[in-house]
């Protein structure tokens, strides 16, 4: 009982702070996803640097990109539309936009939101 008492404890004081890594991986795997995309574009186009590079880490990025996308696989159907409606999309949405589009009310919707983050944060292995 304990040891859940401190997991408990040690969540709710850096809940802020994994949120805050979760929304900043979520929006940098929206531009991964692109360059996925221009990549295979320029393969297929048989062009290898359109651009010039100062990174070399595709392997890394396509991997992070991948298991963003895994991660995402494992919240259910409601916790998934939360997520991609609120961090996925280039447009901006708030919270009462989303809540009252998916027809939730506001507790149930923060504790949705919460929930996912936080199996996101797991499955990332960030917690």
């Amino acid at each position: 009982m304990m040891a859940a008492e401190q997991l408990s404890f040690f969540y709710k004081l850096n809940e802020k702070e994994i949120r805050k890594v979760i929304v900043n991986e979520l929006k940098y795997y929206r531009a991964l996803k692109v360059r996925k995309q221009n990549m295979e574009e320029r393969k297929a186009a048989g062009i290898i640097n359109l651009f010039p590079a100062l990174h070399q880490a595709d392997h890394q990025m396509e991997m992070k990109a991948q298991q963003i996308e895994r991660a995402l696989e494992c919240l259910d159907a409601t916790e998934k539309a939360i997520i991609e409606m609120k961090y996925l999309h280039v447009t901006e949405v708030n919270d009462l936009n989303v809540f009252m589009e998916l027809g939730l009310k506001k507790g149930k919707y923060y504790e949705l939101k919460r929930g996912a983050i936080s199996r996101l944060a797991t499955a990332l292995g960030i917690i």
